[in-house]
């Protein structure tokens, strides 16, 4: 329904400015413009998602041959001791907590197909277990804020964009939007543990938060005192690094469990082709409305506006450029990620501005999407303070992705 009125919204007021640019300015080739936008970016989404078909293929295989060897598995056990403390409520060993730590390790290593169905039956299980059937019970809040507040350690569906829209190195955005979900997360893990009167100073709860924050700032201190270049190469070695270790370990711990590799392979390569054939029309749709907002002058608007302010405020004005792109966010997933390629396809893939709306784009999920789905799936209608600490989830990630982007690439 959002995503419904941002597309009336942006097709009406790109027409609206259209017809003002056109009576009042007598800018007689605006319609042309905002006609021949329409054809250039339906052909450019239906292009990029057929591109994406051989990305997302090779690392939907991946992550099934991870999946069906048991690494969202051993990660549960992993995040065990955290996870019985910040859900203080549920009883000890409950079935719930397997289901939650398997959604959460899924969205980490960005299983989204197999995250989604998990999440919904923990929902479900915590329905079970909350005595008020029509309010969210503090354990729900903290799962959906978790799950909101986007935390992934592989931007898979991020990289594969950028592979097809020529960026150099595609995985050079991953350092940045590691660190930008770190905190994105931790601000809505803090602000939900302080609503709920959780125990941030226990030895584990404060260990695991101390000893990633520990780790991130390392990272940022290392990134302040390198040249760009050598920045650049940090975390393209990082990234190469991690993504290469994460391959290997899916692959061993798959031979270790006897699963045939190979079609666990194919398997997953399938699921990433229908994924890719299956956002054509949403993609195409969201490209051909924000293709006739930058067309009609709305978006140039838009950015000189926040330029001046950015330049106001003392922050570099070519960061103007992603705020729709922060804006849509918290709104829409695929709403933003058209704001993501399209700001790619003006700028540049490399440009300052494609990389920030990139980790944008990774630094937090789509907030009122994951509120819609997981309490309309249980019938809940008082989600209590869960948009609050969303939201600050959000706006402590949007402001991170901006700070770390112009760190790496300003």
């Amino acid at each position: 329904m959002i995503l419904n009125y941002i597309w009336i919204g942006l097709v009406l007021l790109s027409l609206l400015v259209g017809c003002i640019a056109f009576f009042g300015f007598g800018q007689a080739d605006v319609f042309s413009d905002i006609l021949n936008a329409t054809f250039a970016n339906a052909k450019t989404g239906f292009e990029i998602s057929l591109g994406l078909t051989g990305v997302l293929s090779l690392w939907m295989g991946i992550l099934k041959i991870g999946e069906q060897g048991g690494v969202v598995h051993t990660l549960s056990r992993g995040v065990s001791p955290f996870f019985s403390r910040i859900f203080p409520s549920l009883p000890k060993n409950h079935p719930v907590f397997g289901t939650m730590f398997m959604n959460v390790a899924a969205n980490m290593l960005g299983l989204d197909n197999a995250a989604t169905p998990m999440g919904l039956k923990a929902m479900g299980e915590l329905q079970e277990l909350n005595d008020d059937k029509s309010k969210a019970s503090n354990a729900m809040i903290m799962f959906v804020v978790l799950g909101a507040s986007g935390l992934t350690l592989i931007p898979t569906t991020i990289m594969a964009y950028r592979a097809q829209l020529g960026a150099a190195n595609p995985a050079d955005v991953f350092l940045p939007i590691l660190i930008a979900t770190y905190f994105s997360t931790l601000a809505g893990l803090v602000a939900t543990c302080i609503a709920q009167k959780i125990r941030l100073w226990d030895k584990v709860v404060l260990g695991v938060i101390a000893g990633l924050t520990a780790l991130v700032v390392l990272l940022l201190v290392m990134a302040t005192r390198l040249p760009q270049e050598r920045l650049s190469q940090m975390s393209s070695l990082i990234a190469a690094v991690v993504l290469l270790g994460v391959i290997a370990w899916f692959v061993i711990q798959a031979m270790v469990k006897k699963v045939n590799v190979y079609d666990a392979f194919i398997d997953g390569a399938k699921d990433g082709f229908k994924t890719a054939i299956g956002i054509i029309p949403y993609l195409i749709a969201i490209l051909v409305a924000v293709g006739m907002f930058r067309a009609s002058g709305a978006m140039d608007l838009l950015e000189q506006g926040m330029a001046q302010l950015f330049a106001w405020v003392g922050i570099n004005p070519d960061l103007s450029g992603a705020v729709p792109t922060a804006l849509m966010k918290p709104l829409s997933g695929s709403g933003a990620r058209g704001l993501m390629i399209e700001a790619m396809t003006t700028h540049g893939a490399d440009s300052l501005v494609g990389r920030l709306c990139c980790t944008l784009q990774g630094c937090t999920d789509t907030t009122f999407y994951v509120l819609a789905v997981y309490f309309g799936s249980v019938g809940i209608k008082n989600t209590r303070y869960t948009v609050a600490c969303c939201l600050i989830a959000d706006l402590v990630g949007v402001i991170a992705a901006f700070v770390v982007a112009n760190i790496f690439f300003g």
